[in-house]
């Protein structure tokens, strides 16, 4: 099985999984992106345009998200997007834990299939969903290339954060400037 065939099976389950529905008109939103991408993103649950069109991140967030990666040289199709949370929350409030921790496998999976150098965090949901045991608030770990287990992370800002907050704006720019660098360290490294 081919990692896009694999990728097709999780989406698979993920749009057969009742309990994972808040409500049953809702679209999962499995993740997207290239299969062999070295870089993997992970939000924390998707939004009302999200719900809408079945992708991750094509909202206003999603934009900014796009500009973030145009600004090192990459697009949506180099790198893979996915969220903790597969389906909307009720009102897009954050994701709960017993949330997280019922669909992390779909997730988790993701990440075994896709094999990414560097798995970037957008938002502290995402941080914390698949690495509890940091307690380091993401004002503190942001930009910062953690490697735990071999697996390098790289803890974000969300993008929505710098719709409602100028200055994280500038603070997000910042930090993904250091991903090119961050890979070539990477890849030295292995």
């Amino acid at each position: 099985m081919t990692k896009e065939e694999a990728l097709a099976e999780v989406a698979k389950r993920i749009a057969a999984c009742e309990k994972c529905r808040f409500s049953p008109d809702q679209n999962p939103v499995p993740g997207e992106g290239n299969a062999d991408a070295q870089i993997m993103f992970i939000g924390e649950a998707p939004g009302k345009k999200e719900n809408e069109t079945g992708r991750p991140f094509v909202g206003a967030a999603g934009k900014f998200l796009a500009e973030m990666l145009e600004s090192i040289g990459l697009t949506r199709e180099d790198v893979f997007i996915a969220n903790t949370l597969k389906y909307q929350p009720p009102g897009n409030r954050d994701p709960l834990p017993e949330e997280i921790e019922f669909q992390k496998p779909f997730l988790k999976k993701q990440i075994s299939i896709i094999q990414p150098k560097l798995i970037c965090f957008l938002g502290r949901h995402a941080m914390h969903a698949v690495l509890p045991e940091i307690t380091t608030p993401i004002s503190q770990a942001h930009g910062v290339l953690l490697e735990i287990d071999g697996q390098h992370y790289l803890p974000l800002y969300h993008p929505a954060a710098a719709l409602y907050n100028g200055g994280m704006r500038k603070t997000l720019l910042e930090d993904f400037a250091k991903i090119p660098e961050y890979m070539d360290q990477i890849v030295v490294a292995n």
